[in-house]
């Protein structure tokens, strides 16, 4: 019954119940994580570098601005 209502909300159970690793992200970025592990590992490597990218530029950004 839980999983019907996190579904009807299109949350994850996590963000239903209130606790877990994952309860901040929505249920599009959780499928998407998922989907990632499904990659060859040349791919996925090259995401997470893209990644870790924009993340340093955006923890730059916001050292910059205080």
């Amino acid at each position: 019954m839980a999983k019907n209502i996190a579904d009807a909300f299109e949350i994850s159970m996590d963000q239903l119940l209130g606790d877990g690793q994952n309860m901040n992200f929505d249920k599009r970025t959780l499928k998407r994580l998922q989907e990632l592990e499904l990659l060859e590992p040349n791919k996925k490597k090259t995401l997470f570098d893209l990644i870790d990218t924009y993340i340093r530029d955006a923890k730059a950004r916001q050292a910059y601005a205080s």
